[in-house]
């Protein structure tokens, strides 16, 4: 079991979610984020003063899949999110110790679906 966290931009949320059903991944947390990388924000002038806007919006999707759809979840985000721009975002892929179902109890891979 592994969990799957993307950070992307929010524009490219619609096209990711596709490629993922596309991919039969169907279940998926979305939150809303703020962060920098390699784009290091920008500056803009309000009412004369310049600000500094170092964090900019990002989406974070967090994705438990079992092993054999690691490869085909990965590259759905790809597929959707890559702009081939700086700031297409980034994706970690972490072992999964446990996972529980409340509603049932079920536990390890078929708590995942």
């Amino acid at each position: 079991m592994k969990l799957i966290i993307a950070m992307i931009q929010p524009h490219k949320l619609p096209d990711v979610k596709k490629a993922l059903y596309d991919a039969k991944v169907f279940k998926m947390t979305v939150t809303n984020a703020l962060g920098c990388g390699q784009q290091k924000g920008f500056t803009e002038t309000y009412r004369g003063v310049i600000h500094e806007v170092n964090l900019l919006k990002k989406i974070r999707l967090e994705i438990a899949v079992n092993e054999d759809f690691v490869e085909p979840t990965i590259e759905a985000i790809i597929k959707g999110a890559k702009t081939g721009k700086i700031g297409d975002g980034k994706i970690f892929v972490l072992d999964l110790a446990e996972c529980i179902r409340i509603r049932t109890g079920e536990r390890g891979p078929e708590a995942i679906g």
